[in-house]
């Protein structure tokens, strides 16, 4: 059973921590009524292509057919895929970033596909009814019909997106070029949305259709406009966020604070986030994602960030007063999701950051453990230990080595087991988990949780691949 080479133990209460007073959350019909608006849209786009039927006749008419309901779905895919990323308070708060981000991905492997068997049934069918090679009458449609040309082109770019955005090719990309390659995306919404209404039999001749698809993709691309665009530039110039210091906490992690005015109605809660993009050489492009590593003041955030890139390196010689534009606060990963008064907070590495917030602020008896595999990578170690001493909470650091504090002889945690947990959180069945660290550990926590009978619905965990 792993050991904890280094703890702070402190009897928790058994009582509610004064000034920290649990209540139970509201639960969101949001995460329940996204998908069936998602289901139910999909639905009126197979009854615009049943009443614009007539009889489906031969294989040529079935290809046509499987063809037409193939790209009706593609392009009210692409309306939902960036609906759901368009940073939308209501639903990033309500639905989480985490989810809203793996809702997306299965969303663009679904989009991709429908666009891929829309263009070869589509071509198929048309070289049955026309008695032409595949080839030539894929040319000629490419080449003769109105917006096809364009279409082509969005409809490679989403291909080229699809196939580098898969977790091979991921891992080998930095955040900010797979950031920077999702904008091809909206260059491939804008090339291939007016190909269907010059082409597409069921909107040809039919002005209602028409207004309906328009009706749709300008009302996304206005969530997209005013939510990812002009708020955070709005933002930044009301708020003036400003780098006050930037402070090293462990070998490669860093401590940027920030000052600004008018914070509070930012309305940051622990364990959210930022989307910062720093004004400086090198940095300003792209805005990356780092959580707050302490609540929110204000005048005054924090985050913690150790240099696992680029951007994140770079963080480390940022000059007091450089200009900072933050998008947010996004993730639910916060008070809101607590159900039950006891609380595990389980981190690895640099995933300690949010959770070092919510240990701060969450009501009831909460318990602490922070795996690392070096000593020199416990961050805000004396942070913790003061509020765990201040709220009499329990603490544990899962360290491999000797204790970097006492100078005692290390243990080797090994791998996070049920029993392993167990023994550290009693009656952790009871618990709510609120998870974050790197995808191995998490994946590995995730089932020890479970297996120790922690239900699914009770263990929330934050992404590092947002």
């Amino acid at each position: 059973m792993a050991s904890t080479s280094a703890s702070t133990t402190t009897p928790a209460r058994t009582s509610v921590n004064r000034g920290l007073r649990h209540r139970r959350p509201r639960r969101s019909l949001v995460p329940r009524l996204v998908p069936l608006v998602i289901w139910a849209g999909a639905a009126g786009v197979l009854a615009l292509w049943w009443s614009d039927t007539t009889s489906v006749v031969g294989p040529a008419g079935w290809l046509t057919g499987a063809g037409r309901i193939t790209g009706l779905l593609a392009g009210y895919a692409c309306a939902v895929l960036l609906a759901l990323m368009a940073r939308v308070p209501l639903l990033d708060h309500s639905i989480g970033t985490d989810r809203l981000a793996r809702w997306h991905a299965l969303g663009g492997r679904c989009t991709v596909s429908l666009a891929l068997a829309h263009t070869l049934l589509i071509i198929w069918g048309y070289s049955l009814t026309a008695h032409t090679g595949v080839v030539s009458q894929g040319t000629d449609l490419v080449l003769h019909y109105p917006d096809l040309l364009k279409g082509t082109a969005g409809f490679l770019l989403f291909l080229a997106t699809g196939v580098l955005s898969a977790r091979a090719a991921r891992r080998r990309m930095s955040y900010e070029k797979w950031h920077f390659l999702h904008f091809a995306t909206y260059l491939a919404v804008f090339l291939t949305f007016f190909h269907q209404l010059s082409n597409g039999a069921d909107f040809v001749g039919n002005q209602k259709a028409q207004l309906a698809w328009y009706a749709l993709f300008l009302g996304v691309g206005a969530l997209v406009l005013v939510y990812r665009f002009v708020l955070p530039v709005r933002r930044g110039l009301r708020h003036r966020l400003r780098v006050s210091a930037v402070r090293p906490e462990a070998p490669g992690v860093v401590s940027v604070h920030f000052t600004g005015r008018y914070l509070t109605e930012l309305g940051a809660e622990p364990g959210q986030f930022f989307r910062w993009r720093f004004l400086a050489p090198g940095l300003w492009w792209t805005a990356n994602p780092y959580s707050l590593s302490a609540p929110a003041e204000p005048h005054a955030l924090r985050i913690t960030v150790k240099a696992a890139g680029g951007h994140s390196a770079a963080l480390a010689g940022l000059r007091p007063g450089t200009r900072v534009w933050a998008e947010g606060p996004y993730g639910s990963f916060t008070a809101r999701r607590q159900t039950v008064p006891k609380v595990l907070l389980l981190g690895g590495g640099v995933g300690i950051t949010p959770l070092r917030a919510l240990f701060e602020t969450l009501p009831g008896q909460v318990t602490l453990i922070h795996r690392v595999r070096r000593p020199a990578d416990l961050v805000h170690r004396s942070e913790l230990d003061a509020i765990a001493a201040r709220r009499r909470a329990a603490v544990h650091y899962l360290v491999d080595g000797p204790d970097p504090l006492t100078g005692g002889p290390g243990h080797r945690p090994g791998p996070l087991t049920a029993r392993t947990l167990s023994g550290l959180v009693p009656d952790l069945a009871a618990h709510e988990v609120y998870l974050c660290g790197p995808p191995g550990m998490t994946e590995a926590a995730i089932t020890a949780l479970r297996d120790a009978g922690v239900p699914s619905h009770r263990i929330h965990h934050e992404s590092f691949a947002l």
